[in-house]
């Protein structure tokens, strides 16, 4: 397979990155849903911290498209790239900001299921993007970020099932539920990256 960034490689840099930001972030959410305390703020604020850098990489981007005359790729897809790995960097954020701000200090039943496969995700984006430049097995990345989705999927729907039958207090039932869901988009928003990333593969061949 013939290179897709043939001469100017600072947008893949700057996606390679990101995927290191989202892998950082997962861990730190991992901890937080599998060791809940009663102050889960300093992990939450690591986690700020690295959406913030995440955020300066998107801009980054933006600017070398602006100052960039012809890129590696299409101009859409870098940008729907670089979106679509903010986007799970974001969820990653809100799902943290939610878990301290609920005060959740008790395990939420499949929560740990579910942010061990957006760890694995992480992983797979990871090795996507960093074959990305020389078209290296990415599609097998993206499939296999795919198949993990669909593990996220009935993780999330037992979750949810667990969630109605062992809580009973509907206060903690909605703050639960809306951890487990934002989690779930951060896995939903993982294939996203996976699909954009098949699609200029596809593009590119």
């Amino acid at each position: 397979m013939g290179k897709i960034f043939k001469k100017d490689e600072k947008f893949f840099k700057i996606f390679s990155q990101m995927t290191v930001h989202i892998l950082e972030a997962a861990e730190i959410l991992g901890t937080m849903l599998r060791n809940p305390a009663d102050d889960l703020t300093p992990l939450a604020a690591k986690i700020k911290d690295i959406e913030h850098k995440g955020d300066e990489l998107t801009h980054q981007v933006i600017d070398e498209l602006n100052k960039t005359f012809v890129t590696p790729i299409d101009r859409e897809d870098l940008y729907d790239l670089s979106k679509a790995l903010d986007d799970v960097l974001d969820l990653i954020d809100n799902t943290a900001i939610r878990i301290v701000l609920f005060r959740i200090n008790e395990p939420i039943h499949n929560a740990a299921e579910l942010v061990a496969v957006l760890l694995c995700q992480a992983v797979e984006l990871g090795a996507a993007v960093s074959n990305l430049k020389d078209n290296d097995h990415v599609v097998e990345r993206c499939i296999e970020i795919n198949r993990l989705e669909n593990d996220a999927d009935r993780l999330f729907q037992a979750a949810i099932g667990s969630l109605f039958d062992e809580v009973k207090d509907p206060i903690e039932v909605i703050k639960r539920k809306e951890i487990i869901e934002t989690l779930e988009a951060a896995t939903d928003k993982a294939e996203d990256v996976a699909n954009v990333l098949e699609s200029i593969v596809v593009k590119n061949n």
